[in-house]
């Protein structure tokens, strides 16, 4: 079954995996993964065992070579033949440059690809498109501290004037323990990346030279916990023994890194964990890996390593004083998916997430019974000059939205559009516009 078959089973609501026996080379790995050390410390691995399980070998174990950050997955065939599967997690930029000297069959990214790497890897085929860029589970950046830190919320103007060095006391944001320790992973990580993008170079900011620096989270996360004047970034599995703050930008309230708001993206520090992998791949292990990850054991592997899955479910909503009426009534009444329908930038199409989140969110309301009225669709968007375009806007998107759900069967109960109401992010970056340009799912 090639890539592009899958997707489109994919993105037409089939989500299980092929059980078809995939080929056993007669020599070397089966499959070799690069890239980020988030994914590849405990994820990447936990998704090739499921698909070895899947693909029915036995004795599954992982190897530890000498180089640190390294994995050997191996199962064997009934026969008694070996399959290993490699992962190397040194940083995401360097799954992009095995990718490009065929060191690698397959990039973990705890980033998107940056448009430099699209164009090194031009030769390969779009790495954007659908059957490339493959989004297989959300995470969350956590701002931890040491357990006896009392400050309990940070928001993100703070957290870049922090790691910039600029402030240097816990005292200087009303905290106490004097100096501030910073503790950061180094240059190669997808996590510092994501890190740098939303908080540091949005405002202009580098991390101060004085900041600790580390290639392994869990490192990190202990190092944080033994010093009771350090702060600093990891992703949401290896908070550990530290303790995380809740995380406030621009207008939004703060937020403390939960499943329900990381799932959504609401949380200003969530980001998406990426498989990249050619178009035109050759390699049937590495089409078959990136088909697990999004099927319903694969994101049932991605909650059990401690990140949060796609899988899609209905939560309810505490109404609050700060909610337009609208959204308070609709909130006394009905209950809001676990996802979020982002636009791709500067375009009213949906993005790689969104289509793949389309088929998840269709199974989920055929297998409750609420193709008929029970579906209402809501919009935000940025803030405009005009509230009545932001108003439109907001509703165009849902409306969007509803055509795809329409085509497919769902008669929907409601559509509306609260404008540039509830920001989830800071109106002043793009990375925040297109945050809050999104259509929420409620269903009653």
């Amino acid at each position: 079954m090639t890539l592009r078959v899958l997707c489109v089973f994919l993105l037409s609501g089939w989500l299980s995996v092929s059980a078809v026996a995939l080929p056993i080379p007669e020599n070397g790995p089966a499959l070799r993964i690069q890239g980020s050390n988030t994914i590849g410390a405990e994820l990447g691995p936990a998704l090739v065992e499921g698909l070895l399980q899947e693909q029915g070998l036995l004795k599954i174990h992982r190897e530890t070579p000498d180089t640190a950050n390294e994995q050997r997955i191996v199962g064997q065939t009934a026969q008694g033949q070996r399959v290993v599967i490699e992962v190397a997690a040194h940083g995401s930029s360097t799954g992009f440059t095995a990718l490009k000297n065929a060191s690698a069959d397959l990039a973990a990214s705890s980033r998107e690809i940056k448009d430099s790497e699209l164009l090194a890897l031009q030769a390969l085929g779009d790495l954007k498109s659908p059957a490339a860029e493959q989004v297989i589970a959300i995470d969350g950046l956590a701002i931890i501290l040491n357990p006896a830190n009392p400050l309990e919320q940070l928001n993100t103007e703070q957290l870049a004037r922090i790691f910039a060095g600029e402030v240097k006391t816990w005292e200087d944001i009303g905290g106490r323990g004097g100096a501030i320790h910073l503790y950061a992973r180094d240059d190669q990580s997808g996590t510092y990346d994501t890190f740098k993008e939303l908080v540091l170079s949005r405002r202009g900011k580098s991390l101060s030279s004085a900041a600790k620096r580390f290639e392994s989270s869990e490192q990190l996360s202990d190092a944080v916990s033994a010093d009771p004047q350090g702060i600093g970034f990891i992703g949401l599995p290896y908070v550990r023994q530290a303790k995380a703050v809740a995380i406030a930008d621009g207008a939004s309230q703060a937020m403390l890194p939960l499943n329900s708001l990381i799932a959504t993206e609401d949380y200003p520090l969530s980001r998406r964990l990426f498989f990249y992998l050619p178009p035109d791949s050759r390699n049937p292990w590495a089409q078959a890996l990136a088909s697990f990850a999004q099927s319903p054991q694969g994101q049932a592997v991605v909650a059990a390593s401690g990140f949060v899955s796609q899988t899609v479910q209905a939560m309810s909503v505490a109404p609050n004083a700060l909610m337009p009426e609208g959204y308070q009534s609709l909130s006394r009444h009905a209950q809001r998916l676990t996802v979020n329908f982002r636009f791709a930038e500067g375009s009213a199409s949906l993005d790689n997430k969104a289509r793949q989140d389309l088929a998840r969110v269709l199974d989920y309301i055929k297998r409750n019974g609420k193709t008929e009225r029970a579906v209402t669709l809501v919009g935000f968007g940025d803030l405009k000059d005009d509230p009545a375009r932001a108003d439109l806007l907001s509703k165009l998107r849902a409306m969007a939205v509803r055509r795809e759900l329409v085509k497919n069967g769902v008669v929907m109960r409601e559509v509306r559009g609260f404008g540039a109401l509830m920001p989830v992010a800071t109106n002043s970056a793009d990375e925040g516009r297109i945050k809050n340009r999104r259509v929420e799912v409620w269903v009653f």
